[in-house]
């Protein structure tokens, strides 16, 4: 069965060089968004042949990247969270397992890696982003190294070696850093101190570990009413914070960290235990094109999700450049709105009215066995989806705790990558008028 699924999507890929709808990227935001769009048009007795639906995207595997954290806090396996791409890609949803090198939105057509010329009557981007290992220095050669006490949770290959750094530390002092700007999923930086802190709290080493957050930002959090109760909470649990504090380089041999403040002051710190969360920003081949905005993001409608300049391009997740945080959560609500709007195009015209509010969620683990579900829209407007039967959803609870450690991960694989997961809306989409 596997083997002629992959020997179906192979050869659709490879016979096959224009498509109705073009996909950049395999990941959450690729894989959903190709399969709402296949589903909306099956939805209206559209005829559509074997490919006329192609995602572009060399990876080997496709990995749920929220449950780093849990693998980070001893929680899951890392292998248990991923798949490879090929086995999630249905046979009628063609697949090019290459690299998109350029964009030609002038003629509806990019070129990979291997020299293909791939054409398209419209197209979505969701890529992803890059995580900036380099603009660290020495990050890489102290994640390769067992015995240095850094590692990062964002990467598959180093996001174990971040528990057993955790679980190993008996004394001394333990940073955890988030960098200024834009990156996936804001919260994760200080998710992941929140677990190390339970840990050597109901371990008894608490009293022999100093945990500090690091962080480029201001503030804990974006969101006003979520920040206030993670500061709250950070004093409460005796854990030191710095702000606008950046992480430039790390001497592993010395144990030294080197930050830099806005005011361009050098700050040194010595440590046992480092977290890292690596600077990002959008990938080359984006931020390079025709297709980029000023700071180097698909350059999109916040609303429609249609690029500014070409009407038959649209964009979703990390790679676009919509002003809202970049997570999972947050492609649960632009999917539909983007599949509305690029069908509406195919079949009047216009993108019509359907409109993203924003919405965004990060489901801030404080400790095991609790978590603090913060939602929002633009304005960094709280949006939550639970408030009216649970309450504030700024204070921590166990039932949230277990949507992100069991639930979640369930349905990401069981319906989310197979577009029929629609976040605060369940397993029903969105109808719009």
């Amino acid at each position: 069965m596997y083997s002629r699924r992959l020997a179906s999507t192979v050869a659709s890929a490879t016979n096959k060089t224009h498509h109705k709808v073009l996909v950049i990227g395999g990941g959450s935001g690729g894989l959903s968004i190709a399969n709402q769009i296949y589903n909306k048009f099956r939805s209206k007795d559209r005829k559509l042949d074997n490919a006329d639906i192609a995602i572009v995207d060399d990876a080997v595997y496709h990995h749920y990247q929220p449950g780093w954290t849990l693998v980070g806090a001893g929680l899951k396996d890392k292998a248990d969270l991923r798949r490879s791409l090929s086995s999630l890609i249905p046979p009628h949803i063609g697949h090019h397992s290459d690299k998109v090198a350029t964009f030609e939105p002038e003629k509806n057509s990019v070129t990979t890696e291997s020299g293909k010329t791939l054409t398209y009557d419209t197209l979505v981007v969701a890529p992803g982003l890059k995580i900036n290992f380099d603009a660290i220095g020495n990050l890489r050669q102290a994640l390769a190294d067992p015995t240095s006490g850094v590692s990062t949770i964002y990467s598959y290959d180093t996001a174990d070696k971040t528990w057993a750094d955790i679980d190993a530390l008996r004394t001394g002092k333990a940073i955890f850093t988030q960098p200024a700007g834009v990156i996936k999923c804001a919260g994760a930086p200080q998710k992941i101190m929140w677990m190390a802190y339970d840990r050597y709290r109901t371990t008894g080493r608490k009293e022999n570990i100093n945990v500090e957050f690091v962080t480029g930002m201001p503030t804990m959090f974006s969101v006003p009413k979520y920040s206030q109760a993670l500061n709250a909470l950070r004093i409460q649990r005796g854990i030191a914070g710095t702000f606008e504090h950046n992480l430039t380089s790390i001497d592993p041999s010395a144990r030294v960290a080197t930050f830099k403040t806005p005011k361009g002051e050098t700050v040194t710190k010595e440590y046992t235990l480092l977290h890292v969360t690596p600077p990002q920003g959008p990938l080359d081949f984006v931020k390079n094109s025709p297709l980029a905005d000023a700071a180097g993001w698909v350059d999109v409608d916040q609303a429609t999700l249609q690029h500014k300049k070409y009407p038959n391009v649209f964009s979703l997740g990390d790679a676009s450049s919509l002003p809202t945080s970049k997570t999972a959560a947050a492609i649960t609500a632009q999917a539909p709105v983007l599949t509305n709007n690029l069908v509406s195009l195919i079949e009047t015209g216009s993108v019509g009215t359907v409109a993203y509010d924003g919405y965004t969620s990060c489901p801030l683990l404080t400790g095991y066995g609790q978590l603090m579900l913060a939602e929002f829209v633009y304005g960094l407007k709280p949006k939550e989806t639970f408030a009216s039967v649970l309450g504030d959803q700024a204070k921590p609870k166990r039932i949230f705790y277990h949507l992100k450690k069991d639930f979640f991960p369930w349905v990401y694989y069981n319906y989310y990558v197979k577009g029929r997961w629609f976040g605060p809306k369940g397993y029903s989409a969105p109808s719009y008028k």
